[in-house]
């Protein structure tokens, strides 16, 4: 067993992958042969992902705030403190706070052998994201 205590400082997410205001903590990483990986990710509002996927999939589990999450070609759904969203493998889809309120998800992947956890896109239209 091996219990970690100092987790990485938390990190502004990248502009490439990301729309608004949005930090990252790194929460779990734990060297192979285990690949999953969990993060915290602070949104502010009206902050959100880019279209991206997962090689193995995603579990999405709101902790505090109000969100929404859209997968390609479907409506956008709201999201709240308590939600669990799962996501299918290479599913696109993108998630983010809701427009007036901060959003804070625990999110957990599996890391494909080459350590890949997510493929970027592009940005979300703002046209088509709710105001």
């Amino acid at each position: 067993m091996r219990i970690t205590r100092k987790r990485p400082d938390t990190r502004r997410g990248p502009a490439e992958n990301f729309t608004g205001e949005v930090w990252l903590d790194e929460i779990a990483s734990p060297q192979q042969p285990f690949r999953t990986r969990m993060f915290s990710v602070h949104f502010a509002p009206g902050a959100h992902t880019a279209w991206h996927t997962h090689p193995h999939g995603q579990v999405l589990h709101v902790t505090e705030g109000e969100g929404l999450v859209q997968r390609k070609g479907g409506a956008v759904e709201p999201i709240r403190a308590g939600d669990t969203v799962w996501i299918e493998p290479d599913e696109w889809h993108w998630h983010g706070a809701a427009p007036r309120t901060f959003m804070t998800h625990l999110a957990v992947v599996e890391a494909a052998e080459d350590g890949t956890t997510a493929c970027w896109y592009e940005h979300v239209d703002p046209a088509d994201y709710p105001a």
